[in-house]
């Protein structure tokens, strides 16, 4: 099934045993079990999330995407306003400008990505776009191999900064403060 049909699903109306996620519209189950304290995701969506961190961290030792995938799933689960979500958006939003308009990579988005943060005061509440992105954590979790799990990642960055384009002025603003 391609990212796009699975995106169709998982947008349903939630079936039993399921959930819709509040941040990105992923069907997930509808599971007890751990979350993040403020990025405002069911304990489904954030278990699938930790199945791909586990893939990355184990089967595939890191990858270059694995930067994408913090800051993408960061991004479509924003929570709400707080100081701590304003910064956590902020940066994983100056995150993806810098990797996919910018054409850094993971490690000197990073390194730019902490002078930035060390400005953050000047990061304000983004309202979240109305739709978070055709993609989710869903489209990813189940790639087969490392080549796909990178075109995967890579996709639903692109989606999910897409979605957040009436903020792209301000996310640029925010990648060159001194």
């Amino acid at each position: 099934m391609s990212p796009s049909q699975d995106a169709k699903e998982k947008h349903a109306m939630p079936a039993a045993g399921s959930v819709s996620c509040v941040g990105c519209g992923a069907l997930v189950p509808d599971i007890d079990g751990p979350t993040h304290r403020y990025i405002g995701a069911p304990a489904g969506c954030w278990a699938a999330y930790m199945d791909i961190l586990a893939k990355e961290f184990g089967e595939f030792s890191y990858p270059e995407c694995h930067r994408l995938s913090v800051d993408t799933y960061a991004v479509q689960h924003p929570g709400t306003p707080s100081r701590q979500s304003i910064q956590s958006v902020g940066g994983h939003l100056v995150s993806l400008h810098l990797v996919l308009e910018r054409g850094l990579t993971s490690k000197k988005a990073t390194r730019a990505l902490a002078r930035v943060v060390e400005r953050s005061a000047a990061f304000v509440w983004l309202d979240p776009p109305a739709s978070p992105g055709r993609l989710t954590v869903l489209d990813v979790r189940d790639a087969r191999d490392l080549a796909e799990h990178e075109r995967r990642v890579r996709l639903w960055a692109e989606s999910v900064w897409n979605a957040w384009s009436r903020h792209h002025d301000t996310v640029r603003r925010w990648a060159m403060l001194p």
